[in-house]
């Protein structure tokens, strides 16, 4: 038995129809607690934008990255304040991944390595060691 849907018209809240979220509205999607989510901002962890009022503005886009927090802290045992370095560390393996695979389709990534013969000098030093 399947299911069929209405479809319904999105209404946005007041300030997402250029993409932000209010600071309820966003803990609300990331399911945070709002205080949480200023803790966030304050650890430089989620980036936000502060209106004339001083309330809390967030890119639609954040919901997913405090989703990535989320995860990576149930998975890991560390403090929110480290999760911000972890972050910051995968995402540049992930940059120098995609720069890789992208430098190795137009030229090779390093020269194929020939096998170097052991001067008389390595050979006695490799004597000492064995």
């Amino acid at each position: 038995m399947t299911m069929q849907y209405l479809p319904i018209r999105y209404r946005p809240t007041r300030g997402s129809e250029r993409g932000r979220l209010g600071q309820e509205e966003f803990a609300r999607r990331s399911g945070l607690h709002p205080e949480l989510v200023r803790r966030f901002v304050a650890l430089g962890l989620v980036p936000a934008v502060r209106d004339a009022d001083g309330a809390l503005w967030f890119s639609t886009s954040q919901v997913a990255a405090v989703a990535r927090l989320q995860r990576l802290r149930a998975a890991l045992p560390l403090n929110y304040a480290a999760l911000g370095l972890v972050v910051d560390l995968l995402d540049r393996i992930t940059e120098l991944e995609t720069a890789l695979r992208v430098r190795g389709r137009t030229e090779p990534v390093r020269p194929p390595a020939r096998p170097q013969q052991p001067t008389a000098i390595d050979q006695k030093r490799s004597a000492r060691w064995t």
